[in-house]
């Protein structure tokens, strides 16, 4: 089919993209594209899942580089392209995935994608960020983490990002996979109002009643080429979905089966209720396909996950006359239930892991004898859904991460195609995000399973789809189940009326309650809050150093004397210097463990210069020397990590081992004493013993703790800890930063040195591989994550205090010294459970709001 383009040239090109090829691996994703897109339009950017439309937009947006082409932006050619250049540039992008770092706040994470500096955005108030949110209709709290939000928050929080930046060019990688009819319509209108202000807006979806409601032009790629640019009015429906999959597309839904009234129903569901839903009855017969409708958020997903075993819930369900039990997903797994959730990434799919290892991760019973997996067995059954569903991938073995959204979408559902045992299939909008032709197979694979006397259930909403898919439609509202629809009741009109209609009675309810229900959200939101707030292991461990100090004193009354305190302020300051730098890098998701052997490296190189009768030169020439010595340890460590890619481990064990091997050519025995001036200036303490150096330790913790809130410089660290892929899409340069901790730790632990140089006042050569362990446990019991992203420096601050003062109290208190080690392991396991629980998304204070919120339930009713 050939179709003449006829495109208007009246407005300046904004966007140009000429011949651009990429490859992956040996796939061709770009095959010589040349895209552009012109001021005050919004141009629709078309194609099946795989075409290349979202790579082509990373490259112009300089998430991904390409191996060939051009990007033109209003500034001129670029041929660096990178996500900051871009933003400078006044590009603005919406992504499929949205770029959104979760272990930082909402607020934290708008500004990152701000080119204003991060201080003169607080200065400019909240209020400001807050009205960008409600823009669009977002309600997530400012102080709220990502990880906490829902995917629709999320989504809103990702566009309203990108319209704050008054972009002069916008691109949105389907922006609405996530949201309800209201909230897309209100991004409409929001599109229209930036387009008609200059902007250039690219729009990629799969949905074309979107492009003949928004657009102007359509570009539709396939096979990683440019089918064909017209405007939307001189192109028909069909001949667009023709040109999307290459050929024409007659019937989206398979017909539906005749369902006999007096068939046994597969499965009954009795006055269920749990988080988010109260009270749902309903049944589906045999051969049926159930859809749940609904505003989104009204309690049709969480119905599910109750199913799935994800959350609590009580009530009954039976599946061909089996009873369900709530409350486990191995449970349910083992009741033949198979929950595909709408968040692939987050739930869904292990991104790590290969094609084949997701598609049978839940089955793998069925290909094992005796606990060893039959590979070409397992091999076969997923090459037979790769098959079926169409999925694009170079191999089963492909990491299913490297995959489009679609495809990965096709993976998830062949896990249900591969179970034998499945007897209840749990789709949460399966087709979000998925084409056309790709929908097609996902109707006829649903209908497929209820045909062979699976229960499917399917959360949608999209209204055409629960139209032309379903048999039996379940309206929610406001958690409870108000109408239901079955044969010929299910149309699209009747299907919206229920699910924007309701009677008088619940809203005077929703109103009398308001106030119980703001009350509870209130208080669940600050126990959250709470539980996981960065200064929690601070003020903990506060309670416990006091205490301790307390009953030590009362038990020997020298442990607070002068002398003591001298010593172990001293002490304290030296580990704090370490585990401060140690922090740094972990807080990017890597660890140092050479940080002990390069403190005591730095005592070592000491002790051939700050000894007694050197001059004044001297003296200053070797702290040059151990400076010069910490800085180019960290180096050699962040260009292993960052620029090599070794693991952090690795690297680092390698310099732990290297440098204790310099320390022990340097001073095989114990040699060098250090000067009693030097010693004598650097323990200089003030009132009460209380050693300089420690006031220091602590005012450099209290100003990093500053930075890592109020600058760039920490957003930065901890984004590329928390996820690095999406802290480089918010222009932060991972490898930079990366490099930036491992000096920054080695900086540190000079510093450390230094003291531990003083206390000794000797070359030792083994003195500082206790630091090590020490500087991670002092961190970990600050309440750092050791997996990076989130922590504090205060809590190092903490940690470290304690950490010293358990080594020194076993003296006082009369005890074998294995209990130092003893009491820091204890800790450590107590920290990390209390820690990792807190922040595992507070089910406790989530499931107390619930309750507050639940205690009166108004009664709902649907208009007649």
């Amino acid at each position: 089919m050939v179709i003449t383009e006829g495109l208007s040239q009246a407005r300046p090109v904004a966007l140009r993209l000429v011949d651009v090829e990429k490859r992956f691996g040996g796939v061709a994703a770009l095959k010589g594209v040349t895209f552009e897109a012109r001021y005050g339009e919004i141009h629709a950017l078309l194609g099946e899942n795989g075409a290349g439309k979202s790579t082509l937009m990373a490259i112009a947006a300089g998430a991904l580089r390409p191996d060939a082409g051009t990007i033109v932006l209003p500034s001129g050619v670029t041929d660096a392209m990178t996500p900051l250049v871009g933003r400078e540039a006044g590009l603005s992008i919406v992504y499929q995935h949205p770029a959104l770092v979760p272990d930082l706040t909402v607020f934290e994470n708008f500004s990152m994608a701000l080119t204003e500096n991060f201080v003169g955005l607080r200065k400019r108030s909240s209020a400001w960020v807050q009205d960008q949110l409600a823009r669009v209709g977002c309600t997530a709290s400012l102080g709220a983490t990502v990880q906490s939000l829902t995917v629709v928050q999320r989504q809103l929080l990702e566009i309203a990002k990108a319209l704050a930046a008054k972009p002069k060019i916008l691109i949105l990688d389907e922006p609405t996979a996530a949201l309800s009819a209201s909230d897309t319509a209100v991004l409409f209108a929001e599109l229209r109002n930036v387009a008609s202000d200059g902007c250039a807006v690219v729009y990629i979806t799969h949905r074309l009643a979107e492009v003949r409601e928004l657009c102007d032009r359509v570009t539709v790629l396939r096979d990683g080429e440019v089918r064909g640019t017209f405007t939307v009015m001189e192109i028909t429906d069909g001949e667009i979905l023709e040109l999307i999959v290459g050929r024409a597309i007659s019937v989206l839904f398979p017909p539906k089966g005749d369902i006999a009234v007096e068939r046994t129903p597969n499965m009954v569901v009795e006055h269920v209720s749990g988080r988010g839903f109260h009270d749902v009855t309903f049944s589906a017969l045999a051969g049926e396909i159930v859809g749940l409708g609904g505003i989104v958020g009204s309690g049709q997903s969480d119905f599910v996950r109750a199913l799935a075993g994800l959350e609590p819930a009580r009530g009954r369900v039976t599946i061909g006359g089996e009873l369900l039990h709530f409350g486990s997903a191995r449970s349910a797994r083992s009741s033949g239930v198979v929950y595909l959730s709408s968040d692939r990434l987050r739930e869904g799919l292990f991104t790590g892991l290969s094609v084949r290892e997701n598609a049978t991760v839940s089955s793998l019973e069925q290909f094992s004898r005796a606990g060893v997996v039959k590979s070409r067995a397992e091999a076969g059954a997923t090459e037979e859904q790769r098959s079926a569903l169409a999925i694009r991938t170079p191999s089963i073995e492909a990491e299913v991460s490297t995959l489009s959204g679609g495809n990965q979408q096709k993976v998830l559902l062949s896990r249900a195609l591969v179970n034998r045992r499945a007897r209840l299939i749990l789709a949460d909008e399966p087709t979000q995000g998925v084409d056309v032709g790709a929908r097609v197979e996902i109707y006829r694979v649903l209908r497929k399973l209820a045909a062979s006397g699976a229960a499917v259930v399917v959360v949608s909403s999209d209204v055409r789809e629960l139209e032309g898919l379903c048999d039996r439609v379940v309206v929610f509202s406001a958690g409870t189940s108000v109408a239901e629809l079955d044969g010929d009741d299910v149309r699209e009109q009747l299907i919206a009326h229920a699910m924007m209609t309701s009677t008088a009675r619940r809203h005077a309810a929703s109103r009398l309650h308001v106030g119980s229900h703001t009350l509870a959200t209130a208080v669940g939101a600050r126990l959250r809050r709470a539980s996981s707030g960065s200064y929690v292991a601070s003020g903990v461990l506060a309670i416990v150093i006091v205490a301790i100090a307390l009953y030590t004193q009362f038990y020997n009354d020298r442990y607070l004397s002068s002398f003591n305190l001298s010593t172990l302020t001293v002490l304290m300051a030296s580990l704090l210097f370490i585990s401060l730098g140690q922090a740094c890098v972990i807080m990017t998701g890597g660890i140092d463990l050479s940080v002990g052997p390069l403190a005591g490296l730095v005592a070592v190189v000491g002790s051939f210069f700050e000894n007694q009768g050197h001059s004044s030169g001297v003296l200053v020439l070797g702290f040059v020397v151990m400076f010069g010595v910490a800085i180019g340890v960290g180096l050699v460590n962040g260009v292993m990590v960052g620029v090599a890619r070794f693991t952090p481990v690795a690297a680092t064990l390698i310099t732990y081992i290297a440098l204790q091997g310099i320390s022990l050519v340097l001073r095989p025995f114990q040699g060098g004493f250090i000067s009693t001036s030097i010693i004598n200036g650097i323990s200089f303490s003030i009132v009460r013993g209380i050693a300089v150096a420690l006031i220091l330790a602590v005012g450099a913790a209290v100003g990093l703790e500053i930075l890592l809130r109020k600058s760039r410089w920490g957003l930065a660290l901890r984004a590329v800890g928390s996820n690095s892929q999406a802290a480089f899409r918010l222009g932060v340069q991972p490898i930079r930063i990366v490099i930036g901790a491992y000096v920054a730790c080695s900086a540190l632990t000079f510093f450390g040195g230094v003291l531990l140089m003083s206390e000794i006042g000797v070359g030792t050569p083994t003195q500082g591989i206790s630091f090590t362990l020490a500087a991670v446990t002092a961190v970990v019991l600050g309440g750092t994550s050791i997996m990076g992203g989130r922590g504090s420096f205060l809590g190092v601050l903490f940690g470290a205090v304690l950490v010293e003062q358990l080594l020194n109290i076993t003296t006082f208190l009369h005890i074998n010294q294995a209990w130092q080690y003893w009491f820091e392991g204890f800790l450590v396991f107590v920290a990390v459970g209390i820690y990792t629980r807190a922040t595992a998304r507070n089910k406790i204070f989530g499931g107390f709001a619930t309750w507050l919120r639940g205690r009166r339930r108004p009664s709902v009713e649907v208009a007649e």
